[in-house]
């Protein structure tokens, strides 16, 4: 494997954007109930799948198909993701679930280093080191809570799945275009989401209005929106900096918690965000060595 010696400036920023876009998933989760998690995860896609499919279709390119296992592979662990996820922020605070989530640049780095052979500079770990510190700062400025303890280890094992889709996504994109990887994902989550929830015997009607609103910005905003600018920067930076562009997300929450919620933002809040945006910054200004054996 040949790792990109300098990040794409272009990518970094989409990454970025996507990811605050992505703030906006833990209070339309919360907006869409009475629906369950796992009908949540399936109306996000269901909603999002037509104009991905449209729009992979005009870019669509001929290739081989292992591309595209990999993007079903993504789908596969962004389902585990989702599900855990939503499940979680039912049991805990949104900030005890988003922040557990932010724990899956760490798996990526260590995959990095174990298995895909980069060696990781000595700023790049303190810059990891920041953005995380920074993300627990907001966690518990937004009064992150222990509850039962069942949300926490939901948002861990989230964590897992999250860092698994980012590497089974950046690997896709490497013959993927943008929209192609995108579809093959939202296409994969429709389907496992609707058969989990038949399945289960979910609800798949009977919610207010509101819960239909939140549904269907959680599938334009933040499935197409959000990922389609995650899913192309991806594929213009190294994997272990995607993931920490994506720490940006408990960022977007705190301000977004207090523009839409009213929720105040305190000196401590302020401290956190900054604390994610120098780690960020600086994990971008450090890019992985690539192993000169592979």
């Amino acid at each position: 494997m040949t790792l990109r010696e300098a990040p794409d400036a272009r990518g970094l920023a989409a990454l970025i954007l996507g990811a605050s876009l992505l703030g906006f998933a833990a209070m339309l989760v919360r907006w869409a109930a009475p629906a369950s998690p796992l009908l949540v995860g399936f109306y996000r896609m269901a909603f999002a799948l037509p104009l991905v499919a449209v729009l992979a279709w005009r870019q669509r390119t001929p290739g081989p198909a292992g591309p595209r296992l990999w993007a079903l592979l993504a789908g596969a662990c962004f389902v585990t993701d989702l599900w855990m996820w939503h499940t979680a922020l039912r049991l805990t605070s949104a900030a005890n679930a988003t922040l557990l989530v932010t724990l899956a640049p760490i798996w990526v780095a260590l995959v990095s280093v174990l298995w895909l052979g980069a060696r990781l500079r000595r700023r790049f770990w303190t810059g990891m080191a920041l953005a995380t510190a920074g993300a627990l700062v907001l966690g518990l400025a937004q009064g992150a809570r222990l509850g039962t303890g069942l949300g926490e280890l939901l948002g861990a094992l989230a964590s897992l799945a999250y860092a698994a889709f980012t590497l089974a996504l950046g690997r896709a994109r490497r013959n993927l275009n943008t929209l192609e990887a995108l579809f093959w994902v939202v296409l994969c989550c429709t389907v496992l989401f609707g058969a989990l929830g038949w399945a289960r015997g979910e609800a798949f009607s009977g919610y207010p209005p509101r819960a239909w609103w939140a549904l269907l910005a959680l599938g334009l905003g933040v499935q197409v929106g959000a990922w389609w600018l995650i899913t192309w920067g991806l594929g213009h930076v190294p994997t272990s900096m995607g993931a920490m562009g994506l720490m940006t997300q408990p960022v977007a929450t705190v301000i977004l918690g207090w523009l839409l919620l009213a929720e105040a933002m305190r000196p401590v809040q302020s401290l956190g965000a900054l604390l994610v945006l120098a780690g960020v910054t600086l994990c971008a200004l450090t890019p992985p060595v690539p192993d000169s054996s592979h």
